[in-house]
C-alpha cells in the first residue's frame, strides 16, 4: 500500500516549538527528508537511519527541488510514511505548495501539519513583535532570495515602502544592502529602525540592530549569517525596552550568556 507524506514544519528551530503532531510524525516515519533549517537538537533525536538530507551541502551544492519531489513519490510508493521536514512553516518560503502538487499529481496521500513561523517566532523570541497597536497594523513577508531564473523581481518594493507597516525578510542576509537602498530610493525614511535576527531560538542566538541607513555596517561588523530574518519597521525599536528581561538571549553580537547589550541577529 501507498504510504502517506507529512509536510512538517519544524518551527525556528527551538525542539520545545515543535507541535506535538510533529513530534509524534517525527518519531512515527519510516523516512524523514529534512533541509537545514530545522534546529539541531530537531535532527539529533532522529536515528541515522531513517534521516536523509535533501538540503543545502558542503561547498554549496543542494538536492534540486525535482529530485526531491520524485524521492517522495518514490518512498511512498513503496510503502513508507514520510515525513517533509521544513524549517519554520512548509507554506512559508518553504516550496511545500510545489511539493504538495506534485504529490497530488501523483496520487500520493499527504497530510500538511504546519509550524511557528521563523518569520514571526524567531522576532517574537528576540523581543520585535512584528504588530503592535501603536507601531503597525499590518505585516508583509518577503523573501529575500528569489527563483534566479526569473527576469526581474516580484517584490515590489516601492509599494512595501507605502504600507507604513513592519516587513519581515527571510533569507535576505546577502541581498541586505539591495533592498534596504531600494526601500530608501522608493522614500522609506532611513532613520527607520531594522534588526536582524540570527537563528532565531537556537541555543546560539543572535541580534544586530540599526537603521535603514546602518543595518549593512551593522551585519559586517557582527558576522550575521543565513539563517537570519530582517525586521524592517519601528516595531524593531521595541527591543531595546526590553532587553534587559530577555533571559539569555542573545544580542549584538554578544553570546546568550554575556548579553548586556541593545542589540543581536537571528534566524
Amino acid at each position: 500500500m501507498t504510504g502517506t507524506v507529512y509536510l512538517v514544519g519544524s518551527g525556528p528551530g527551538d525542539p520545545e516549538l515543535l507541535t506535538v503532531r510533529a513530534a509524534r510524525l517525527i518519531d512515527e516515519a519510516d523516512v524523514v527528508l529534512h533541509d537545514k533549517l530545522p534546529g539541531p537538537e530537531i535532527l539529533d533525536r532522529i536515528p541515522a537511519e531513517k534521516r536523509e538530507d535533501v538540503g543545502k551541502r558542503a561547498g554549496g551544492e543542494r538536492t534540486p527541488q525535482s529530485e526531491t519531489n520524485a524521492r517522495l513519490v518514490e518512498l511512498a510508493e513503496a510503502g513508507n510514511d514520510v515525513v517533509r521536514l521544513k524549517g519554520g512553516d512548509p507554506f512559508v518560503f518553504g516550496r511545500g505548495g510545489e511539493e504538495m502538487a506534485y504529490l497530488a499529481e501523483h496520487g500520493v496521500p499527504f497530510e500538511v501539519v504546519p509550524g511557528v513561523t521563523s518569520a514571526v517566532g524567531a522576532a517574537g523570541v528576540a523581543g520585535i513583535p512584528v504588530t503592535h497597536r501603536d507601531h503597525a497594523s499590518s505585516v508583509s513577508f518577503v523573501t529575500g532570495h528569489e527563483d534566479p531564473t526569473k527576469d526581474e523581481s516580484a517584490v515590489d518594493w516601492g509599494a512595501l515602502a507605502d504600507t507604513g507597516g513592519t516587513i519581515v525578510v527571510l533569507m535576505g542576509v546577502g541581498k541586505l544592502p539591495d533592498y534596504t537602498r531600494a526601500l530608501r530610493e522608493a522614500g522609506m525614511d532611513p532613520e527607520t529602525p531594522v534588526a536582524l535576527v540570527e537563528r532565531g531560538t537556537w541555543p546560539d542566538m543572535r541580534v544586530a540592530t540599526g537603521t535603514l541607513d546602518t543595518i549593512v555596517d551593522a551585519r559586517d561588523e557582527h558576522g550575521i549569517e543565513p539563517p537570519a530574518i530582517t525586521v524592517i519597521g519601528e516595531v524593531a525599536a521595541s527591543r531595546d525596552r526590553v532587553v534587559e528581561f530577555l533571559q539569555g538571549r542573545g544580542g549584538d553580537g554578544a553570546t546568550p550568556a554575556d548579553d548586556d547589550s541593545d542589540g543581536g541577529e537571528t534566524a
